[in-house]
């Protein structure tokens, strides 16, 4: 019988096996990451390519880090949004070091912090982010009444979680409440079923997102940003990174950013300009991740439909 690091591996190779195959089988793969405005800008991205260039373009699941090291490694071509400076490390390393990823210049402006629904602010009085080390104002947020309340900070393996653990502890609220991870299909759940019953919700929230499209919310006040305040240091890079960083200001304004191949400008160099040029409206994003999650809307046919309906977008990127 194998034992768990044997499944492990055999299960790692057959993921490099089929993105390998992937990329064998089509012009280009598109790296898909796992949140719905992302999954949204991959789609419409495959049905300008394979419209406008006459290309057979895949698309591929995976995580951050596992697209940058495909594109890297020319297995796949694009990751369609990059929030900076979340992704900071990998941007720098395969942009900046490997020159093997090119950035897009033209971002989205992103907003992110801890948030609560309105009907909290307004009912509990939960306006800052101060609030959080208060045992008498988080005692709403026991739900599991084992006497510790507990905060969603973000989902496994994104960045800004990593940083969210940083700001828990620099802020004192580690010391409070039990910070959770898990995915942000469970945590926008539990928004949805708080925001209907007129119950309590906080969280780690992030826009343009559908949340706000769907949610009446408001982020925490804060100190404003000041990058003395804080030292980042990944998991990764020191086992001690969690004492030896600091975060006790608010979030820097975030930019989300397509990055992509930079063998694409050698093999398919139109492509290249293209997506040079490519500039989301930052509404569209919080418009499909409501499609995607809230109405259901089926991601090929929304895809399909948004390049339909704005031609002149479209255009723009194409001409520009």
């Amino acid at each position: 019988m194998l034992n768990s690091k044997s499944r492990l591996m055999i299960a790692t190779a057959l993921v490099s096996m089929s993105s390998v195959s992937a990329a064998q089988a089509a012009d280009l793969v598109l790296g898909v990451p796992n949140w719905p405005a992302a999954n949204a800008t991959s789609n419409i991205l495959k049905v300008v390519i394979e419209e406008n260039f006459g290309l057979e373009v895949e698309l591929q699941s995976g995580t951050n880090p596992i697209i940058f090291e495909a594109m890297d490694a020319g297995s796949m071509h694009l990751h369609p949004e990059v929030w900076l400076p979340n992704q900071a490390n990998l941007h720098n390393k395969f942009v900046n070091e490997n020159k093997t990823v090119v950035m897009n210049e033209n971002p989205v402006q992103a907003v992110q912090g801890m948030c609560v629904t309105q009907h909290t602010a307004d009912t509990y009085g939960i306006t800052s982010i101060n609030d959080l080390t208060d045992p008498d104002k988080m005692a709403i947020f026991d739900k599991d009444g084992n006497g510790t309340p507990e905060v969603w900070i973000g989902a496994p393996g994104w960045a800004s979680t990593v940083i969210e653990k940083i700001r828990a502890k620099s802020y004192g609220y580690d010391q409070t409440m039990e910070l959770k991870e898990y995915d942000g299909t469970v945590a926008w759940g539990e928004l949805g079923a708080a925001a209907a019953a007129d119950e309590p919700w906080m969280g780690f929230c992030y826009e343009p997102h559908f949340i706000f499209v769907a949610y009446d919310l408001v982020y925490l006040d804060e100190p404003p940003h000041d990058p003395d305040t804080w030292t980042i240091i990944q998991p990764t890079d020191d086992p001690q990174w969690l004492e030896k960083s600091s975060a006790s200001t608010a979030w820097k304004g975030a930019t989300l950013h397509l990055h992509y191949a930079a063998s694409i400008r050698d093999d398919f160099p139109e492509v290249a300009a293209m997506l040079d040029s490519y500039q989301m409206p930052p509404e569209v994003l919080s418009q499909a991740g409501y499609a995607l999650s809230v109405e259901d809307v089926d991601v090929e046919e929304f895809a399909r439909n948004w390049v339909a309906e704005n031609e002149d977008i479209v255009l723009g990127w194409l001409t520009n």
